[in-house]
């Protein structure tokens, strides 16, 4: 079994690096070589601007490679919740801006001719239990009437149709969602943003940033120091550099992933003949899809625990008894892939972008972030080249977390909370 994620290992290693010392003087440093800040030098790129991006470790080696694969929309938030808080406009063009997510990368995999295996199949919810189905059943009356109508409610009765399990109780599709090669994508990503000028600096930590006298930004790296006229953070739940104001309002989530031996037709069609992405409904739930050449990817929080190779293991083994538990018919299949990465969580799962003190930065995806990490990348590039309305995000309120200052200390208090209330919920 091999300990590094699926999707890195099984496409071509990122080789443009730019080589020698961080120097000179740029429009924009974009700090994170994931989707976020690839998408953002791309689209920056296309303006003319000269780009520099800087990672503190290897193109994808982040989120943006060692995720489930999921290009999903539909916010992490139920409709209806967000509704009560922000107003039923304000829910509705959330919702919208995940929609427009996925086709932002559909744009980006067609116009820069990406081979990532992008296609759409849709997504279903999972009902993990009767009461979940409900409530599943009582918000999709507002979506499907109100927002999205493509979407689909699967009964009891049905939902074999989806999934060759006895687990569930009920879903629902949304027929939007879609799903790629996420190693591949952000191989191509980088390579788009190089044909269009921008500069990739691998190994390259960030480690201060200040003004120069004229207000132009000092960025301090472990391989020199540059100057920029704007900076652009997309550095998720980085827990090193001068990103303090980030870590107060973010909080850094292990996630786990296996992914099992190509399976045959006849297995594929017994547990996902939709071959849809799927997520369930508990706190402590799974994620899961068929990948390009027929694995089973299945991924979870499993544990409250951040990725380590000792920890990724242990959640590895939790991870293939829930496998083996929702799918008996898999049998003992072997299990090819474990690993783990970080998912950068905000209290209420909702994304941030925007300007904080002249840095401009877009982080906070909360598990759902393939698609509209693309997508806020690309935004934010118009909202530093003038467009403040070009931001969906905007006007969201980001307080700091009451007692978080750095690492997560709370994570085990949390996990517990969460286990019991998927087994009173």
């Amino acid at each position: 079994m091999k300990q590094v994620p699926y999707w890195l290992d099984t496409a071509d290693a990122f080789a443009g690096g730019a080589k020698g010392p961080v120097e000179g003087n740029v429009d924009v440093a974009v700090i994170g070589a994931g989707f976020t800040g690839l998408s953002a030098a791309l689209a920056l790129g296309q303006r003319g601007a000269r780009v520099v991006v800087l990672d503190a470790g290897k193109v994808g080696g982040g989120a943006s490679g060692r995720n489930g694969g999921h290009v999903n929309n539909g916010t992490a938030v139920d409709v209806g919740g967000l509704a009560a808080r922000f107003g039923a406009e304000y829910a509705k063009s959330l919702y919208l801006a995940y929609d427009a997510a996925v086709d932002t990368v559909e744009r980006i995999v067609r116009e820069q001719q990406i081979s990532c295996d992008f296609h759409r199949a849709g997504k279903i919810k999972l009902a993990a239990k009767p009461e979940h189905f409900e409530k599943i059943a009582k918000g999709f009356d507002f979506l499907h009437r109100t927002i999205d109508d493509e979407t689909e409610l699967v009964p009891r009765e049905r939902i074999r149709d989806e999934i060759g399990s006895d687990a569930f109780h009920g879903g629902l599709v949304y027929r939007k969602s879609a799903q790629m090669h996420m190693g591949r994508f952000v191989l191509g990503l980088a390579d788009a943003a190089m044909r269009h000028g921008a500069r990739i600096h691998e190994d390259a930590p960030v480690t201060g940033l200040s003004r120069a006298p004229g207000g132009a930004h000092l960025v301090k790296t472990a391989r020199g120091t540059l100057t920029a006229k704007q900076v652009f953070a997309a550095t998720g739940a980085s827990q090193k550099g001068p990103f303090f104001h980030f870590r107060r309002r973010i909080v850094p989530v292990g996630s786990f992933i296996i992914a099992t031996e190509p399976l045959t037709a006849a297995q594929i069609a017994s547990i996902m003949p939709t071959r849809r992405t799927a997520t369930t409904t508990k706190n402590i739930g799974n994620y899961f899809r068929i990948a390009p050449d027929n694995r089973l990817i299945w991924g979870g929080r499993a544990r409250f625990a951040l990725s380590s190779p000792t920890s990724d293991l242990k959640s590895g083994r939790i991870l293939e008894a829930s496998l083996r538990q929702t799918f008996p018919q898999l049998g003992n299949v072997r299990i090819d892939y474990c690993w783990g990465g970080i998912v950068d969580m905000t209290a209420d799962r909702l994304p941030r972008a925007g300007e904080h003190e002249g840095l401009f930065y877009a982080m906070g995806f909360s598990g759902h972030g393939a698609q509209m990490s693309v997508h806020m990348g690309q935004q934010m590039a118009a909202v530093m080249a003038g467009d403040a309305a070009a931001n969906p995000l905007r006007g969201l309120p980001w307080p700091a977390i009451p007692g978080h200052f750095g690492p997560p200390w709370f994570m085990p208090f949390v996990g517990a909370y969460y286990r019991l209330q998927d087994w009173l919920h």
